[in-house]
């Protein structure tokens, strides 16, 4: 009988995380990590997953927090924040905070988690963004968190190759997720979730890329709205 995988995913508790764990849960032990306790505890009863509590902006406290975990086999990296404004007036508070959950946090939750993952010889997928690839007006903070996530992803694309372990990036157009409904808030435009990605579509091609066979590698993965 074959042993199943073990797939943390970050972000859980709604959106692209938790329709994430629902995909993988017939196949996957799932370890889940969020903010919404409430949301996380519910969703680990539906899919059967182990809650992980992290601080994002506290990566000094994720060893402890980690230590009692046993198999990981695959880490995705989901959380992110976002706060639009423009260059000339946001202050280094959003950009400290944007930074902290949106690169460093995955950094060193991948760094932790790397050995028992190249012991399975798993994968590490990050969720990125359109904004990753392209910064516009009054996105610079997120994109800026973004483009360093696509350096991390591309490093350790490079370094864990000859350990066996699979780095894929994956970058959603606007998907329709509580995220997505505030940055529509923050442009002042309508939240129209029927015309963006559903999040359903975006679990699907991340589940796509973990059960891969392993003669496939998918460095980078773009998905946009469908035409409508």
């Amino acid at each position: 009988m074959s042993v199943r995988p073990v797939t943390v995913v970050t972000g859980a508790a709604g959106g692209i995380g938790a329709a994430l764990a629902r995909e993988l849960a017939a196949g996957h032990d799932l370890i889940l990590s969020g903010r919404n306790v409430g949301a996380l505890e519910a969703l680990c009863a539906e899919v059967g997953g182990t809650p992980l509590v992290l601080d994002l902006t506290r990566p000094a406290s994720f060893e402890a927090a980690l230590a009692g975990l046993g198999r990981v086999s695959n880490v995705v990296h989901n959380a992110g924040v976002v706060e639009l404004g423009a260059v000339a007036e946001q202050p280094h508070a959003v950009w400290s905070h944007t930074l902290a959950v949106n690169v460093v946090a995955p950094a060193e939750l991948t760094r932790l988690l790397l050995p028992r993952v190249r012991a399975e010889r798993g994968s590490v997928v990050f969720v990125n963004s359109g904004a990753g690839l392209r910064a516009n007006a009054g996105w610079g903070s997120y994109a800026a968190s973004k483009f360093a996530l696509k350096a991390l992803a591309d490093a350790l694309r490079e370094e864990e190759a000859a350990h066996g372990v699979r780095v894929t990036s994956v970058y959603p157009g606007r998907t329709a997720t509580p995220m997505q409904e505030k940055v529509r808030s923050q442009e002042g435009a309508p939240y129209t979730p029927e015309a963006f990605v559903q999040p359903e579509s975006v679990a699907a091609l991340i589940a796509f890329a973990l059960n891969a066979p392993r003669d496939a590698l998918l460095p980078d993965l773009s998905v946009r709205p469908g035409p409508q």
